[in-house]
């Protein structure tokens, strides 16, 4: 999003990156944004807290007038939860066996991980193209 939003900050129209991944957000410095220290897919707020996303949006718009310096990051003071033990499971697939009951934990439910694409439907499986740029790294060296 950082590339993006250096070329629309091109043209005239200022932005804010909103992220819960800040090396990467540091890595394609856009020119502004806010750092939230959640899991990945919450980045405006934990599901169903509306005080909480409140405070995250007036505190995002808030940098958005504060930030005069390109590339500036800031840090939102919220936390997920009392302590970071979230952390230890957010990038595992889920298994059967690994269903959460606190909603202040957070596990990754990306479905299982393969070594060969996997498509929505057949449909889909031949319209892609074999020799696609962006798949090459499935290709055995």
């Amino acid at each position: 999003m950082g590339l993006i939003a250096r070329t629309i900050e091109a043209t005239g129209i200022p932005t804010l990156s909103m992220s819960s991944a800040r090396s990467i957000t540091a890595a394609a410095n856009p020119p502004r944004a806010v750092y939230l220290d959640y899991p990945l897919g919450h980045t405006s707020g934990k599901p169903g807290d509306s005080v909480n996303q409140l405070n995250i949006m007036q505190d995002t718009l808030a940098a958005f007038a504060s930030i005069e310096t390109p590339g500036t990051i800031v840090d939102l003071p919220y936390r997920w939860s009392d302590d970071d033990t979230w952390k230890d499971s957010v990038m595992r697939p889920r298994t059967s066996t690994s269903q959460t009951q606190d909603k202040n934990q957070h596990e990754d439910d990306r479905v299982e991980r393969f070594d060969t694409p996997q498509y929505q439907s057949s449909a889909d499986a031949q319209a892609a193209d074999p020799h696609c740029p962006t798949c090459i790294f499935l290709e055995e060296v």
